[in-house]
């Protein structure tokens, strides 16, 4: 068996037992990457609330968290912050669509759990493939 079709048969298995949950404010962002993630096959839930996703989440139900930065009631990082206190080891990615200073984030909010920060717009197989990265244990950064 060749390295690529190895490869593509290891990202399959991963893509199709992979839970990921989606928090953003905005319906039409959630719906697009729910449908792309889907597509490729990722069993997805999102919220647009981050009190109702705070309200559902149950401890090691996903294996990947999106969080949006900047949303109204409880922003990402507080979101975070409060699925830590039910979840000690969640595999977490911020989305933004603005500049992110790691370090800067990390002074701001060291508890925080960072597997990686998600710049929107993102391509649906771009986010595809830094989910696997998250999933592989290669924490990115930035795409």
């Amino acid at each position: 068996m060749s390295h690529s079709i190895l490869k593509h048969t290891i990202e399959d298995d991963i893509k199709s037992r992979a839970r990921v949950l989606i928090v953003d404010d905005d319906p039409d962002i959630t719906l697009t990457f729910k449908f792309g993630l889907e597509k490729n096959g990722f069993a997805v839930t999102v919220f647009n609330d981050p009190l109702k996703a705070l309200s559902e989440f149950r401890a090691g139900l996903y294996d990947v968290i999106l969080l949006d930065v900047k949303m109204p009631r409880m922003n990402g990082f507080e979101l975070s912050k409060e699925i830590i206190k039910i979840d000690d080891n969640p595999m977490m990615c911020y989305i933004t669509s603005f500049v992110v200073y790691y370090e800067s984030l990390k002074e701001i909010f060291p508890a925080a759990k960072v597997c990686c920060f998600i710049k929107k717009p993102i391509e649906i197989d771009k986010l595809v493939d830094k989910i696997v990265e998250v999933l592989n244990g290669s924490k990115g950064s930035f795409n």
